[in-house]
């Protein structure tokens, strides 16, 4: 078995390249296993190096070092290959995937994640005329997707901090407007007219801090997904606290709640399409539960399931 550890110096605060190889180079001097330490080059290049990691057909585990897109062009990379398991080593702003287990923390400890277990995860396709990928957590349109893409805009901004950026990009989209038209095809059922988001969920963490789906379990075979009706600005200030932490249940007049294995949306114009941090432009998209598998490892002892049962 071969152990590559993807770097994402871009990801985080600061570039973490140094500390993981030298954390690497200290576990591994008592270990037979071969390992190797590769550098993301740019946005996309950790995809190319997951594939070539998987592509020489032998047994390999890859750690996903950095945010959660470090993670998603790691998995997207890895998709496919039966031979490859993928973890994260957190080093992002976010790191919302790893909130599904009991102790998000222990996956900063590379020797917790050498001794390890194993699961396999659904993942999301996501497919446009143009374009397929995957994603393992979240995806979502409307507006917090459009203000999760618009962050880093601010973020470059002096004086502005991450927190900033966020209500800075929260201003801003209001203004623009807070809904929009959307079609919603799920099994037989067309749902039309102006919808605030709509958040697709396989993992129950996003954004950050946000905590919509705390049901979704990622190994279900079925996607979660909450629709928000088209809301005013007083109503905005007055549900989002609780969307945040996963009170959907509170506005079945404005949030409904759906589980499928399959859902298409489209948009009169392109919309920004969220996926696991990472950011697609797209007028019309199916989402459904890929036929491929991810096979994910972890820190032995966690636990991932929901706390709360699915359908309750």
């Amino acid at each position: 078995m071969k152990h590559i550890f993807i770097v994402n110096p871009a990801a985080g605060k600061c570039d973490r390249t140094v500390q993981v190889k030298e954390l690497v180079e200290t576990l591994f001097l008592d270990r037979d296993d071969a390992f190797e330490v590769k550098v993301s080059k740019g946005p996309g290049d950790c995809i190319r190096l997951a594939k070539e990691s998987c592509e020489a057909g032998e047994e390999v585990r890859l750690y996903a070092c950095g945010g959660d897109g470090t993670l998603n062009e790691v998995v997207n990379g890895a998709v496919g290959f039966p031979n490859a398991a993928v973890t994260h080593w957190p080093a992002g702003s976010g790191n919302d995937t790893v909130k599904l287990f009991s102790d998000p923390s222990a996956f900063r400890d590379l020797e917790r994640l050498l001794e390890c277990e194993e699961a396999s995860f659904d993942l999301i396709e996501c497919r446009t005329k143009e374009h397929l990928c995957y994603c393992l957590n979240i995806v979502s349109m409307g507006l917090d997707a459009r203000i999760g893409a618009e962050m880093g805009r601010y973020r470059r901004l002096p004086l502005v901090s991450g927190n900033g950026a966020y209500y800075l990009s929260i201003g801003v989209n209001l203004c623009k407007g807070i809904s929009q038209p959307f079609e919603i095809r799920v099994g037989d059922e067309t749902i039309l007219g102006d919808k605030t988001l709509v958040c697709i969920c396989n993992g129950r963490h996003y954004g950050g801090s946000f905590h919509p789906m705390p049901d979704a379990e990622p190994d279900d075979g079925l996607l979660d997904v909450l629709i928000i009706e088209k809301v005013n600005l007083l109503q905005v200030a007055s549900i989002i606290g609780r969307y945040q932490a996963g009170q959907y249940r509170d506005f079945p007049r404005l949030i409904r709640h759906l589980r499928t294995d399959a859902i298409s949306v489209a948009t009169k114009k392109e919309s920004v399409v969220q996926l696991d941090g990472e950011a697609l432009m797209a007028s019309d998209i199916t989402f459904r539960v890929s036929a491929h598998k991810l096979r994910f490892f972890y820190p032995k002892g966690l636990t991932y399931h929901a706390a709360v049962p699915a359908g309750v």
